[in-house]
């Protein structure tokens, strides 16, 4: 039944199923699009795909989601084709899937669940962890009842109450306190984000955030503009741990980016609640770069599913740039084009040079790099330019002689000490 890989391990052998029903909402539903997706995270997760099912129906089945027709085809085509699990791309109820696992004889998870074990695989630092551990418990919780099989004949009749459901309500608290230790300690990454960014902003230093859908080219892009030598493979959810870099745009601004966990349709509601600590900073970016697979023919529709979460993480009136990848595998579609979109290639570095250009026409506040000459008897301005300032070179001589490159705010409190490289405006009254 099990194929193996060199090394041993066993790969499953997937049916995919899913139900495009008229109820259901189109983020809701399964279509052929959406399964072709839903095998890609199966061979990210290191599973095969050797079968799909899709059911039209008006509803969804409340016992079975497919019915009961459409159940006894897909265990038949399960037996046939040896596979030892059934993923759906619906989300499933904890009933509807303890029913489908024991008529099936396979184990079944739903789409949510196949994207938690891709998250649990791919997360490296310990805050990834955290949060992929805390969305895991959060999802298992309901689910507890129908890892007890036994507990079916327990009706709560005198009698019937035995330790299985003693175990069972010992396993949900044990659960609920496993929750409420992560939360606390996700609340103490928050809190140190916040440190760190209150930090910058009191520097001044602006912040760019990579968003976009997963496989977009994120990873490479910062890899392009920074150098970061962060692992880019064509695949999903390869990068989940944000990295944050710094990018000179010019010689007197410099920026940090950063880049973000992609996002994907029907991205479980625990991932996306769990992942606050770190998408949380779109909130406080001053600019969003939203990187769009232009050769994906469904690129409208991941566009769609992107702003739909950056509207969740309140991160909807952040100023946007938006960066239309891989344009060299184009071959003469036109896209969208503006003042704030940018077409791409972070492979090839086509178009990169018109992002910078954007990035800098966004995010230059006006600074100048001068030289100061500033009295012994001020020296406290000194103080105030390695607080808020970029100091580069500090000589004593006559005068303290400082090389900065400063904001106008920070110019108009050493303007009278300025020798190079910006002449104070006039006030009226020099007239």
């Amino acid at each position: 039944m099990f194929e193996k890989t060199f090394d041993g391990t066993k790969i499953n052998r997937a049916v995919l199923a899913g139900l495009n029903a008229n109820c259901l909402s189109r983020e809701d539903n399964a279509t052929e699009e959406s399964l072709e997706e839903l095998e890609a995270l199966l061979e990210t997760a290191g599973g095969e795909c050797v079968g799909t099912v899709l059911q039209n129906k008006a509803t969804p089945d409340p016992r079975t989601f497919l019915g009961e027709g459409k159940v006894e085809e897909l265990k038949q085509l399960c037996e046939g084709v040896g596979a030892d699990l059934v993923i759906f791309d619906n989300e499933l109820s904890p009933s509807q899937q303890r029913v489908l696992t024991e008529t099936l004889g396979a184990q079944v998870l739903d789409r949510s669940a196949l994207i938690l074990d891709i998250f649990a695989q791919r997360a490296r630092t310990s805050e990834g962890r955290l949060q992929v551990e805390l969305a895991q418990y959060k999802y298992l919780l309901p689910r507890l009842t129908s890892m007890w099989k036994h507990l079916e004949r327990q009706e709560g009749a005198i009698g019937t109450r035995g330790p299985g459901e003693t175990q069972l309500e010992t396993d949900r608290r044990l659960i609920r306190k496993k929750i409420t230790k992560l939360e606390e300690e996700l609340k103490e990454v928050r809190r140190v984000r916040a440190t760190q960014r209150q930090r910058r902003e009191k520097n001044e230093v602006p912040v760019v955030a990579i968003v976009g859908y997963t496989n977009a080219g994120k990873s490479t892009l910062l890899n392009h503009l920074t150098g970061a030598d962060i692992p880019a493979n064509n695949r999903l959810f390869d990068t989940l741990d944000t990295t944050t870099r710094t990018l000179e745009l010019s010689d007197t601004c410099t920026v940090l980016i950063s880049d973000t966990v992609g996002f994907i349709s029907k991205l479980p509601h625990q991932l996306v609640e769990a992942f606050k600590a770190t998408l949380e900073e779109l909130e406080y970016a001053d600019l969003l770069l939203h990187v769009i697979d232009a050769s994906d023919p469904l690129w409208r529709e991941q566009a769609e599913v992107v702003e739909r979460l950056i509207t969740e993480l309140g991160a909807w009136e952040t100023p946007r740039i938006d960066a239309f990848n891989k344009s060299d595998l184009l071959a003469g579609d036109i896209l969208p084009h503006g003042e704030s979109i940018v077409a791409l290639s972070a492979k090839t570095g086509e178009g990169v040079d018109k992002l910078l250009e954007l990035l800098r026409k966004r995010l230059d506040q006006g600074a100048h790099k001068v030289k100061l000459a500033i009295p012994y008897d001020q020296g406290g301005l000194v103080d105030m330019l390695y607080r808020e300032a970029k100091v580069e070179k500090v000589d004593y001589g006559e005068t303290i002689e400082v090389e900065a490159v400063c904001t106008p705010k920070v110019l108009g409190q050493v303007r009278n000490y300025v020798t190079e490289g910006w002449k104070p405006a006039k006030e009226p009254w020099e007239d």
